[in-house]
């Protein structure tokens, strides 16, 4: 199932964000693609806001994995931009079964090893400020979060 969501700003974008968060499941699987500034950190800060994280988020680029350990549930906020596998040799696949919420920038460098079950979102620049989020739901869970958010 395929949804077209139109952000106008990024408190559009964090809107979005803190709305799926509140459907949020363990072992919840956000993967995020789209070209630099397009958005993706924007909704995994309203996330993670949402999640009652207080910590900065920032996007570990350099770090690949960041972890939040202290909201409401365990975040896992990924950046695979620089990776240069397909992350099985660091597992990050291990991620996607610890109870927690895993969000992925630029997931599609390491789709071999996502989960069937998953909900990807493309991030489109129209302008400045305008963006096309392409929310595809890949699972029943997945399917009912987007029918309850969209």
């Amino acid at each position: 199932m395929e949804y077209k969501y139109i952000s106008k700003s990024i408190d559009d974008t964090i809107e979005l964000a803190e709305n799926i968060e509140s459907e949020k499941f363990p072992n919840m699987v956000i993967c995020l693609e789209g070209e630099l500034g397009s958005g993706k950190t924007v909704f995994v800060k309203g996330f993670a806001n949402s999640l009652s994280i207080k910590e900065n988020i920032t996007s570990p680029t350099f770090n690949i994995i960041k972890e939040y350990m202290e909201g409401e549930m365990p975040l896992y906020h990924m950046d695979v931009y620089r990776l240069e596998d397909n992350g099985e040799s660091i597992g990050l696949d291990e991620y996607f079964n610890k109870n927690g919420i895993t969000i992925i920038e630029w997931s599609d460098i390491i789709k071999d090893i996502l989960p069937d079950e998953r909900l990807e979102i493309k991030f489109n620049i129209i302008d400045e400020n305008k963006r096309v989020l392409l929310i595809k739901a890949y699972g029943k869970k997945y399917e009912e979060l987007c029918e309850a958010v969209l």
